[in-house]
Order: structure tokens, then C-alpha cells, then sequence
């Protein structure tokens, strides 16, 4: 596959499973050994797996939608800047819901392996969220 079909599956991923909660679609784009790793470590969820993270996320924020603002792409690896909007409406990180809506920005790393997703990783600005909720005040 190409660098340029790499970086439309992530993309289309994020808009037609991420974004509406097709979990339905997903085994087009996840593999069955697909990982999660953050700070480090590797978590192996697999296809079920991913269907839960969808799901979970997808609850605590139904209106999710992850927009691709860029994207490059060497060999397997796929990396992009990315857009979060939505209302959070259940618990998140020990938050309750809020009932506020939210916008922050993250990059995404992921490794497409024969059209699929085979690993994925990334950071958030996760304090943006974290004021608009109102979890965190500024002092004056």
C-alpha cells in the first residue's frame, strides 16, 4: 500500500468508526493484533478490544468527532494532528459529566500493516478539557 492509502485508512477510521461509533465497520480498518501503546507500555486489545475503547469513549462523549487536520506518512507509520470536539456526558478520568462541550487537540501515531491498523499511540492536550470542565481553575 501506498504512504497516501496509509493515511486514508487512519483518516477514514477516525471519521467512519471513531466519530459515529460504527464499531460495526471497524475490522475494515483494526487488525486482529492490534495494540495500544502509551507512555511506554503495550497493550494488546485486539479488535474486541477496540470495539470497548470505541464504545467507552463514544459513552462518556456521544457527539465525539475526531477531525484530521494533517497528516504525514513514512513507511508503515502514519502520524496526525488532530481535532476532539464534543460534550462530555458521563465520567471521565474521575470527572463527572459536565454536560460542557469541549474542543482540544492531540497527534495520533499509527501503524498501518496491509490496510490495517496495527498499533496506535499518540498525547493529548488534555489540560484544555480539563479548564473547560472546570476540573482545574485559573488562578487570578
Amino acid at each position: 500500500m501506498s504512504l497516501e492509502d496509509n493515511k486514508r485508512v487512519v483518516r477514514r477510521y477516525y471519521s467512519d468508526v471513531v466519530s459515529t461509533g460504527a464499531i460495526g465497520l471497524i475490522e475494515q480498518f483494526i487488525a486482529p493484533n492490534y495494540a495500544e501503546v502509551h507512555e511506554g507500555k503495550r497493550f494488546e486489545l485486539g479488535i474486541d478490544g477496540a470495539k470497548q475503547h470505541v464504545l467507552g469513549v463514544r459513552h462518556t462523549y456521544p457527539d465525539l468527532v475526531v477531525r484530521v487536520d494533517q497528516q504525514i506518512a513514512e513507511g508503515e507509520w502514519v502520524a496526525s494532528c488532530v481535532t476532539a470536539i464534543g460534550t462530555q456526558h458521563g465520567e471521565w478520568i474521575g470527572i463527572k459529566p459536565t454536560g460542557k462541550h469541549f474542543e482540544f487537540t492531540g497527534v495520533n501515531i499509527d501503524r498501518v500493516v496491509n490496510g490495517k491498523i496495527v498499533e496506535h499511540g499518540g498525547a493529548a492536550n488534555l489540560l484544555l478539557p480539563l479548564l473547560q470542565s472546570g476540573s482545574i481553575k485559573i488562578a487570578h
